[in-house]
Protein backbone atom coordinates (compact mmCIF):
# COMPACT_ATOMS: atom_id res chain seq x y z
CA UNK A 1 0.00 0.00 0.00
CA UNK A 2 3.24 2.45 0.71
CA UNK A 3 4.42 1.66 -2.56
CA UNK A 4 1.32 2.49 -4.23
CA UNK A 5 0.72 5.71 -2.43
CA UNK A 6 4.38 6.37 -3.37
CA UNK A 7 3.36 6.08 -7.41
CA UNK A 8 0.43 8.08 -7.14
CA UNK A 9 2.28 10.95 -5.51
CA UNK A 10 5.21 10.92 -8.10
CA UNK A 11 2.85 10.58 -10.55
CA UNK A 12 0.76 13.66 -9.12
CA UNK A 13 3.66 15.83 -8.75
CA UNK A 14 4.25 18.31 -11.74
CA UNK A 15 7.75 18.14 -13.61
CA UNK A 16 10.97 18.98 -12.14
CA UNK A 17 10.68 23.34 -11.45
CA UNK A 18 6.85 24.13 -13.02
CA UNK A 19 5.46 25.45 -9.56
CA UNK A 20 8.66 27.29 -8.99
CA UNK A 21 9.63 28.60 -12.03
CA UNK A 22 8.84 32.29 -12.26
CA UNK A 23 6.04 34.43 -14.32
CA UNK A 24 7.40 37.00 -16.60
CA UNK A 25 5.97 40.22 -17.62
CA UNK A 26 7.58 42.17 -20.46
CA UNK A 27 6.16 44.93 -20.61
CA UNK A 28 6.83 47.19 -23.67
CA UNK A 29 6.51 50.89 -25.00
CA UNK A 30 6.39 52.16 -28.14
CA UNK A 31 8.85 55.09 -28.91
CA UNK A 32 9.63 55.97 -25.29
CA UNK A 33 13.06 57.74 -24.06
CA UNK A 34 14.88 57.21 -21.21
CA UNK A 35 14.27 61.57 -20.77
CA UNK A 36 10.74 60.59 -20.64
CA UNK A 37 10.53 59.28 -16.65
CA UNK A 38 10.60 61.36 -13.96
CA UNK A 39 13.84 58.91 -12.71
CA UNK A 40 15.80 59.59 -14.91
CA UNK A 41 16.07 63.10 -13.80
CA UNK A 42 13.12 65.06 -15.61
CA UNK A 43 11.08 66.81 -13.09
CA UNK A 44 8.35 67.17 -15.94
CA UNK A 45 7.56 63.68 -16.59
CA UNK A 46 5.01 62.82 -14.46
CA UNK A 47 5.52 58.52 -14.37
CA UNK A 48 5.03 58.03 -10.59
CA UNK A 49 4.29 54.23 -11.05
CA UNK A 50 7.50 53.61 -13.70
CA UNK A 51 9.58 55.65 -10.98
CA UNK A 52 8.87 53.41 -7.70
CA UNK A 53 8.76 50.36 -10.45
CA UNK A 54 12.18 51.88 -11.58
CA UNK A 55 13.41 51.64 -7.87
CA UNK A 56 12.37 48.30 -6.70
CA UNK A 57 14.70 46.36 -9.17
CA UNK A 58 17.58 46.53 -11.29
CA UNK A 59 17.99 49.71 -13.61
CA UNK A 60 19.70 49.25 -16.78
CA UNK A 61 21.38 52.63 -17.03
CA UNK A 62 23.31 51.88 -20.70
CA UNK A 63 20.90 49.89 -22.51
CA UNK A 64 20.62 50.10 -26.54
CA UNK A 65 18.55 48.70 -28.73
CA UNK A 66 20.30 47.97 -32.21
CA UNK A 67 17.95 49.16 -34.80
CA UNK A 68 15.82 52.47 -33.74
CA UNK A 69 12.52 51.90 -35.72
CA UNK A 70 9.54 49.69 -34.43
CA UNK A 71 9.52 46.40 -36.45
CA UNK A 72 13.23 45.71 -37.13
CA UNK A 73 13.53 46.36 -34.02
CA UNK A 74 10.76 43.86 -32.30
CA UNK A 75 12.47 41.15 -34.86
CA UNK A 76 15.83 41.60 -32.93
CA UNK A 77 14.36 41.01 -29.35
CA UNK A 78 12.15 37.97 -30.46
CA UNK A 79 15.25 36.36 -32.45
CA UNK A 80 18.60 37.95 -30.88
CA UNK A 81 19.32 38.43 -34.19
CA UNK A 82 19.75 41.25 -36.44
CA UNK A 83 17.16 42.68 -38.70
CA UNK A 84 19.05 42.13 -41.95
CA UNK A 85 19.34 38.40 -41.07
CA UNK A 86 15.79 37.89 -40.72
CA UNK A 87 14.56 40.23 -43.26
CA UNK A 88 13.37 42.90 -41.55
CA UNK A 89 15.43 46.31 -41.52
CA UNK A 90 12.61 48.88 -41.81
CA UNK A 91 9.20 49.29 -40.46
CA UNK A 92 6.68 47.20 -42.42
CA UNK A 93 4.48 48.98 -44.20
CA UNK A 94 1.10 46.80 -44.77
CA UNK A 95 -0.15 48.36 -46.95
CA UNK A 96 2.75 47.89 -49.43
CA UNK A 97 4.09 44.86 -47.91
CA UNK A 98 1.36 43.05 -46.54
CA UNK A 99 3.49 39.53 -47.43
CA UNK A 100 6.26 40.76 -45.07
CA UNK A 101 6.97 39.46 -41.66
CA UNK A 102 9.11 37.73 -39.27
CA UNK A 103 9.39 34.29 -40.92
CA UNK A 104 8.31 31.54 -38.12
CA UNK A 105 11.81 29.62 -38.83
CA UNK A 106 13.51 32.11 -36.30
CA UNK A 107 12.56 30.98 -32.60
CA UNK A 108 11.80 33.39 -31.16
CA UNK A 109 12.15 33.32 -27.02
CA UNK A 110 8.64 33.18 -26.35
CA UNK A 111 8.39 30.05 -28.29
CA UNK A 112 11.33 28.20 -26.38
CA UNK A 113 8.78 29.60 -23.17
CA UNK A 114 5.63 27.61 -24.64
CA UNK A 115 7.65 24.69 -25.57
CA UNK A 116 8.84 24.79 -21.58
CA UNK A 117 4.93 24.71 -20.75
CA UNK A 118 4.57 28.41 -20.56
CA UNK A 119 1.06 29.29 -21.22
CA UNK A 120 2.23 32.37 -23.56
CA UNK A 121 0.31 35.44 -24.13
CA UNK A 122 1.09 38.99 -26.58
CA UNK A 123 -1.34 41.72 -25.47
CA UNK A 124 -1.06 44.99 -27.76
CA UNK A 125 1.33 45.98 -30.72
CA UNK A 126 2.96 43.06 -32.95
CA UNK A 127 4.10 44.83 -35.88
CA UNK A 128 6.09 41.79 -37.62
CA UNK A 129 3.59 40.94 -40.58
CA UNK A 130 0.07 41.15 -41.09
CA UNK A 131 -0.39 37.81 -42.92
CA UNK A 132 -1.30 34.93 -41.27
CA UNK A 133 2.02 32.96 -41.19
CA UNK A 134 3.39 35.68 -39.16
CA UNK A 135 0.76 35.85 -36.93
CA UNK A 136 1.98 35.47 -32.97
CA UNK A 137 0.43 32.56 -32.96
CA UNK A 138 3.20 30.90 -35.17
CA UNK A 139 5.87 32.16 -32.85
CA UNK A 140 4.77 30.82 -29.45
CA UNK A 141 1.75 32.46 -28.24
CA UNK A 142 -1.44 30.69 -27.37
CA UNK A 143 -3.02 33.92 -26.83
CA UNK A 144 -3.34 36.99 -28.89
CA UNK A 145 -5.45 40.35 -28.20
CA UNK A 146 -3.98 43.06 -29.88
CA UNK A 147 -3.33 44.42 -33.48
CA UNK A 148 -1.21 43.54 -36.00
CA UNK A 149 -0.30 46.37 -38.02
CA UNK A 150 2.39 48.92 -36.72
CA UNK A 151 -0.74 51.58 -36.49
CA UNK A 152 -4.29 51.61 -34.41
CA UNK A 153 -6.53 54.45 -33.29
CA UNK A 154 -5.84 56.30 -30.19
CA UNK A 155 -9.43 55.50 -29.09
CA UNK A 156 -11.80 53.44 -30.27
CA UNK A 157 -9.65 51.39 -31.90
CA UNK A 158 -10.21 48.05 -33.90
CA UNK A 159 -8.26 44.92 -32.16
CA UNK A 160 -8.05 40.71 -32.60
CA UNK A 161 -9.66 39.18 -29.50
CA UNK A 162 -9.13 35.74 -29.33
CA UNK A 163 -9.63 35.51 -33.08
CA UNK A 164 -12.58 37.56 -33.07
CA UNK A 165 -12.98 41.45 -34.15
CA UNK A 166 -13.37 43.73 -31.93
CA UNK A 167 -13.89 47.51 -31.87
CA UNK A 168 -13.04 49.42 -28.20
CA UNK A 169 -15.09 52.32 -27.33
CA UNK A 170 -12.67 54.27 -25.13
CA UNK A 171 -8.58 54.61 -25.40
CA UNK A 172 -6.47 52.09 -26.67
CA UNK A 173 -3.96 52.59 -23.55
CA UNK A 174 -6.66 51.49 -21.72
CA UNK A 175 -8.26 49.09 -23.41
CA UNK A 176 -4.97 47.09 -23.89
CA UNK A 177 -4.68 46.62 -20.12
CA UNK A 178 -7.67 45.58 -19.56
CA UNK A 179 -7.12 42.91 -22.11
CA UNK A 180 -4.31 42.18 -20.00
CA UNK A 181 -5.62 42.43 -17.10
CA UNK A 182 -8.36 39.57 -18.12
CA UNK A 183 -5.33 37.37 -18.74
CA UNK A 184 -4.00 38.35 -15.00
CA UNK A 185 -6.85 37.08 -13.76
CA UNK A 186 -7.70 33.60 -15.79
CA UNK A 187 -6.96 30.04 -14.18
CA UNK A 188 -3.64 29.51 -15.67
CA UNK A 189 -3.45 25.96 -13.48
CA UNK A 190 0.15 25.23 -12.86
CA UNK A 191 1.53 26.44 -15.50
CA UNK A 192 3.66 29.61 -15.06
CA UNK A 193 3.19 32.58 -17.30
CA UNK A 194 4.49 34.99 -19.83
CA UNK A 195 2.57 37.98 -21.00
CA UNK A 196 4.30 40.46 -23.23
CA UNK A 197 2.52 43.54 -22.97
CA UNK A 198 3.30 45.74 -25.69
CA UNK A 199 1.75 48.93 -25.56
CA UNK A 200 0.58 51.12 -28.51
CA UNK A 201 2.14 54.56 -26.27
CA UNK A 202 4.04 57.11 -26.73
CA UNK A 203 3.80 56.53 -29.91
CA UNK A 204 2.27 60.04 -32.21
CA UNK A 205 -0.30 60.27 -32.36
CA UNK A 206 -0.61 61.35 -28.93
CA UNK A 207 -3.91 62.59 -28.24
CA UNK A 208 -6.56 62.62 -26.54
CA UNK A 209 -5.09 61.43 -23.86
CA UNK A 210 -7.42 60.75 -20.30
CA UNK A 211 -7.59 64.07 -18.57
CA UNK A 212 -5.92 63.32 -15.50
CA UNK A 213 -2.80 62.38 -18.03
CA UNK A 214 -3.04 65.44 -19.53
CA UNK A 215 -3.67 67.67 -16.25
CA UNK A 216 0.29 67.85 -15.48
CA UNK A 217 0.80 69.48 -19.04
CA UNK A 218 -1.99 71.78 -19.52
CA UNK A 219 -0.33 74.42 -18.38
CA UNK A 220 3.30 73.69 -18.33
CA UNK A 221 6.17 75.82 -20.34
CA UNK A 222 8.55 72.59 -20.97
CA UNK A 223 11.97 72.66 -20.76
CA UNK A 224 13.08 71.81 -24.21
CA UNK A 225 16.49 70.20 -25.13
CA UNK A 226 18.25 72.29 -27.52
CA UNK A 227 16.73 75.89 -27.58
CA UNK A 228 18.95 77.61 -29.10
CA UNK A 229 19.27 75.21 -32.57
CA UNK A 230 19.68 77.15 -35.49
CA UNK A 231 15.91 77.81 -36.82
CA UNK A 232 14.73 75.43 -34.59
CA UNK A 233 10.59 75.59 -34.38
CA UNK A 234 10.19 75.69 -30.54
CA UNK A 235 7.03 76.38 -30.69
CA UNK A 236 6.20 73.15 -32.44
CA UNK A 237 8.50 71.40 -30.27
CA UNK A 238 7.04 72.48 -27.02
CA UNK A 239 3.57 71.55 -27.88
CA UNK A 240 4.57 68.02 -29.39
CA UNK A 241 6.65 67.44 -25.83
CA UNK A 242 3.90 68.56 -23.45
CA UNK A 243 1.73 65.76 -26.00
CA UNK A 244 4.23 63.36 -25.64
CA UNK A 245 5.00 63.28 -21.96
CA UNK A 246 0.96 63.27 -21.71
CA UNK A 247 1.10 59.56 -23.75
CA UNK A 248 3.57 58.71 -21.45
CA UNK A 249 1.84 59.38 -18.15
CA UNK A 250 -1.56 57.07 -19.89
CA UNK A 251 1.48 54.07 -20.43
CA UNK A 252 2.35 55.19 -16.28
CA UNK A 253 -1.19 54.82 -15.02
CA UNK A 254 -1.98 51.44 -16.94
CA UNK A 255 1.38 50.42 -15.94
CA UNK A 256 0.62 51.00 -12.39
CA UNK A 257 -2.73 49.07 -13.02
CA UNK A 258 -0.79 45.99 -13.91
CA UNK A 259 1.26 46.29 -10.65
CA UNK A 260 -1.32 47.05 -8.62
CA UNK A 261 -3.27 44.06 -9.92
CA UNK A 262 -0.37 41.56 -10.00
CA UNK A 263 -0.22 42.36 -5.73
CA UNK A 264 -4.25 41.83 -5.72
CA UNK A 265 -3.55 37.96 -7.02
CA UNK A 266 -0.67 37.50 -5.19
CA UNK A 267 1.58 37.33 -8.50
CA UNK A 268 4.15 39.91 -7.64
CA UNK A 269 6.87 37.65 -5.35
CA UNK A 270 7.57 34.81 -8.28
CA UNK A 271 7.01 37.18 -11.48
CA UNK A 272 9.79 39.02 -13.24
CA UNK A 273 8.88 41.86 -14.29
CA UNK A 274 10.41 43.68 -17.45
CA UNK A 275 10.14 47.43 -18.55
CA UNK A 276 11.61 48.86 -21.63
CA UNK A 277 10.63 50.20 -25.05
CA UNK A 278 11.10 49.45 -28.82
CA UNK A 279 13.85 52.35 -28.95
CA UNK A 280 14.29 55.29 -27.61
CA UNK A 281 13.07 59.26 -29.17
CA UNK A 282 13.89 62.79 -30.28
CA UNK A 283 11.88 65.97 -29.26
CA UNK A 284 13.71 68.61 -30.68
CA UNK A 285 17.29 66.99 -30.28
CA UNK A 286 20.12 67.84 -32.61
CA UNK A 287 17.11 70.03 -34.46
CA UNK A 288 14.96 67.00 -35.04
CA UNK A 289 11.44 64.99 -33.60
CA UNK A 290 11.26 61.46 -34.09
CA UNK A 291 13.61 58.32 -34.01
CA UNK A 292 15.86 56.65 -36.70
CA UNK A 293 13.65 57.94 -39.14
CA UNK A 294 13.47 61.12 -37.87
CA UNK A 295 12.40 64.55 -39.10
CA UNK A 296 14.23 67.99 -38.78
CA UNK A 297 11.71 70.23 -36.57
CA UNK A 298 13.36 73.49 -38.18
CA UNK A 299 10.75 76.73 -39.48
CA UNK A 300 12.44 76.39 -42.74
CA UNK A 301 11.30 72.35 -42.99
CA UNK A 302 7.48 73.48 -42.21
CA UNK A 303 6.14 72.59 -45.37
CA UNK A 304 8.83 70.59 -46.83
CA UNK A 305 8.10 66.69 -47.85
CA UNK A 306 8.63 63.54 -46.09
CA UNK A 307 12.07 62.54 -47.68
CA UNK A 308 13.30 66.44 -47.81
CA UNK A 309 12.95 67.15 -43.79
CA UNK A 310 13.73 63.47 -43.18
CA UNK A 311 17.25 63.00 -40.87
CA UNK A 312 17.88 59.14 -40.50
CA UNK A 313 19.90 58.47 -37.71
CA UNK A 314 21.36 56.42 -34.85
CA UNK A 315 22.20 59.11 -32.39
CA UNK A 316 21.64 58.03 -28.54
CA UNK A 317 18.57 59.09 -28.20
CA UNK A 318 17.16 57.31 -31.00
CA UNK A 319 19.32 54.00 -29.58
CA UNK A 320 19.11 54.47 -25.99
CA UNK A 321 15.94 52.94 -24.07
CA UNK A 322 14.80 52.63 -20.97
CA UNK A 323 15.06 49.81 -18.94
CA UNK A 324 14.44 48.14 -15.62
CA UNK A 325 13.47 44.43 -14.31
CA UNK A 326 12.33 43.05 -11.01
CA UNK A 327 11.89 39.88 -9.26
CA UNK A 328 11.79 40.73 -5.41
CA UNK A 329 14.00 38.45 -3.38
CA UNK A 330 16.09 37.20 -6.41
CA UNK A 331 16.64 40.71 -7.87
CA UNK A 332 18.28 43.56 -4.92
CA UNK A 333 16.08 46.22 -4.77
CA UNK A 334 17.77 49.86 -6.39
CA UNK A 335 20.72 48.76 -7.76
CA UNK A 336 22.03 50.22 -11.04
CA UNK A 337 23.76 48.29 -13.81
CA UNK A 338 26.20 50.53 -15.66
CA UNK A 339 27.27 47.66 -18.21
CA UNK A 340 25.95 48.46 -21.91
CA UNK A 341 23.23 45.74 -22.60
CA UNK A 342 21.31 45.77 -25.59
CA UNK A 343 18.32 44.46 -26.73
CA UNK A 344 19.46 40.98 -27.60
CA UNK A 345 20.34 40.00 -24.38
CA UNK A 346 17.33 39.51 -23.41
CA UNK A 347 16.74 36.11 -25.27
CA UNK A 348 19.12 34.34 -23.21
CA UNK A 349 19.13 36.24 -20.00
CA UNK A 350 15.44 35.35 -19.40
CA UNK A 351 15.57 31.74 -20.54
CA UNK A 352 18.35 31.79 -18.24
CA UNK A 353 16.38 33.33 -15.32
CA UNK A 354 13.48 31.51 -15.86
CA UNK A 355 15.93 27.51 -15.85
CA UNK A 356 14.88 26.71 -19.80
CA UNK A 357 17.29 25.52 -21.17
CA UNK A 358 18.07 26.80 -25.19
CA UNK A 359 17.43 24.42 -28.04
CA UNK A 360 20.04 22.91 -29.83
CA UNK A 361 20.57 24.81 -33.31
CA UNK A 362 19.49 28.22 -32.45
CA UNK A 363 21.45 30.85 -33.58
CA UNK A 364 21.96 33.75 -31.21
CA UNK A 365 24.13 36.92 -31.23
CA UNK A 366 23.02 38.19 -27.52
CA UNK A 367 24.54 37.49 -24.35
CA UNK A 368 23.29 36.32 -21.07
CA UNK A 369 23.51 38.97 -18.33
CA UNK A 370 21.55 37.52 -15.38
CA UNK A 371 25.35 37.19 -13.34
CA UNK A 372 25.16 40.97 -13.37
CA UNK A 373 21.72 41.08 -11.95
CA UNK A 374 23.20 38.88 -9.16
CA UNK A 375 25.90 41.11 -8.39
CA UNK A 376 28.42 38.85 -9.76
CA UNK A 377 31.45 40.27 -12.18
CA UNK A 378 31.82 38.69 -15.35
CA UNK A 379 33.40 39.34 -18.72
CA UNK A 380 31.72 41.52 -20.63
CA UNK A 381 32.00 43.29 -23.99
CA UNK A 382 30.30 47.52 -23.69
CA UNK A 383 30.51 47.73 -27.11
CA UNK A 384 27.71 47.76 -29.52
CA UNK A 385 26.69 47.22 -33.08
CA UNK A 386 23.65 48.66 -34.88
CA UNK A 387 22.36 48.61 -37.91
CA UNK A 388 19.48 50.58 -40.15
CA UNK A 389 18.30 49.79 -44.03
CA UNK A 390 15.74 52.87 -44.46
CA UNK A 391 13.49 52.15 -47.60
CA UNK A 392 10.49 53.97 -46.78
CA UNK A 393 10.83 57.18 -48.41
CA UNK A 394 14.65 58.05 -47.73
CA UNK A 395 17.39 55.42 -48.68
CA UNK A 396 20.23 54.15 -46.13
CA UNK A 397 22.53 51.88 -45.13
CA UNK A 398 23.17 52.96 -42.10
CA UNK A 399 25.75 50.92 -40.17
CA UNK A 400 27.13 52.02 -36.27
CA UNK A 401 29.68 50.52 -33.96
CA UNK A 402 29.68 51.84 -30.64
CA UNK A 403 31.86 51.97 -27.66
CA UNK A 404 31.47 54.01 -24.13
CA UNK A 405 33.83 56.44 -25.50
CA UNK A 406 33.39 56.70 -29.25
CA UNK A 407 30.44 56.38 -32.23
CA UNK A 408 31.19 55.48 -35.93
CA UNK A 409 28.31 55.53 -38.12
CA UNK A 410 28.35 54.40 -42.00
CA UNK A 411 25.99 55.03 -44.68
CA UNK A 412 27.12 52.54 -47.30
CA UNK A 413 23.88 54.13 -49.30
CA UNK A 414 24.76 57.69 -49.47
CA UNK A 415 27.90 59.24 -49.79
CA UNK A 416 29.04 62.22 -47.31
CA UNK A 417 26.77 60.76 -44.84
CA UNK A 418 29.50 58.91 -42.56
CA UNK A 419 29.63 60.04 -38.33
CA UNK A 420 32.32 59.94 -35.55
CA UNK A 421 31.56 61.63 -32.20
CA UNK A 422 33.71 62.07 -29.59
CA UNK A 423 31.12 60.45 -26.23
CA UNK A 424 33.49 61.61 -23.69
CA UNK A 425 33.63 65.24 -24.92
CA UNK A 426 30.47 65.32 -26.61
CA UNK A 427 27.69 62.95 -25.22
CA UNK A 428 25.11 64.66 -26.89
CA UNK A 429 26.62 64.07 -30.71
CA UNK A 430 26.47 67.70 -31.52
CA UNK A 431 29.79 67.59 -33.34
CA UNK A 432 30.48 65.26 -36.01
CA UNK A 433 34.30 64.73 -35.93
CA UNK A 434 34.47 62.40 -39.07
CA UNK A 435 36.78 64.84 -40.59
CA UNK A 436 38.90 65.69 -37.90
CA UNK A 437 42.90 64.88 -38.36
CA UNK A 438 42.88 64.10 -34.75
CA UNK A 439 40.37 61.20 -34.45
CA UNK A 440 41.33 59.37 -37.71
CA UNK A 441 43.13 57.14 -36.11
CA UNK A 442 40.05 56.06 -33.74
CA UNK A 443 37.91 56.26 -36.58
CA UNK A 444 40.16 53.65 -38.33
CA UNK A 445 40.05 51.22 -35.08
CA UNK A 446 36.21 51.49 -35.04
CA UNK A 447 35.38 50.94 -38.72
CA UNK A 448 37.67 47.57 -38.70
CA UNK A 449 35.24 46.71 -35.72
CA UNK A 450 32.36 47.96 -37.37
CA UNK A 451 33.61 45.82 -40.71
CA UNK A 452 34.39 42.79 -38.98
CA UNK A 453 30.94 42.75 -37.01
CA UNK A 454 28.77 42.92 -40.12
CA UNK A 455 30.85 40.20 -41.72
CA UNK A 456 30.05 37.88 -39.35
CA UNK A 457 26.43 37.98 -39.96
CA UNK A 458 26.46 38.15 -43.65
CA UNK A 459 25.87 41.82 -43.84
CA UNK A 460 28.26 42.60 -46.44
CA UNK A 461 27.12 46.09 -47.69
CA UNK A 462 30.05 48.12 -47.52
CA UNK A 463 31.22 45.98 -50.40
CA UNK A 464 28.38 46.94 -53.01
Amino acid sequence: MKYLSFLLLIILIPPCGAMDQPNIIFVYTDDQAPWALGCSGNPEAHTPNMDRFFSQGATLKNCFVVTPVCSPSRSSLMTSRYGTEVGVTDWINPREEPDHGLDPKYVTWPEVLHDAGYKTAMIGKWHLGTAPEFHPFKNGFDVFRGFLSGGNKVEKGEFEIDGETVKAKGLTVDFLTDQAIRFLKEDHGDQPFLMCMHFRSPHAAWLPVGESDWAPYEDLDPTIPNPDYPDLDTERVKQKMREYLASTTGVDYNFGRILREMNNLGLTENTIVVFTSDHGYNMGHNGIWHKGNGHWITKAMRDADRETRQRPNMYDNSIRVPAAIRWPEKIQAGIEVTETIDSLDWYATLLSLAGVELPEGVTLHGHDFSPVLKGEQIDWNNDLHGQYSMHHYTQTHLRMYRTPEYKLVRDYKRDGFDEFYDLRLDPAEHINQIASEAHQEKIAELDKKLTTEMEKIGDLVHKE
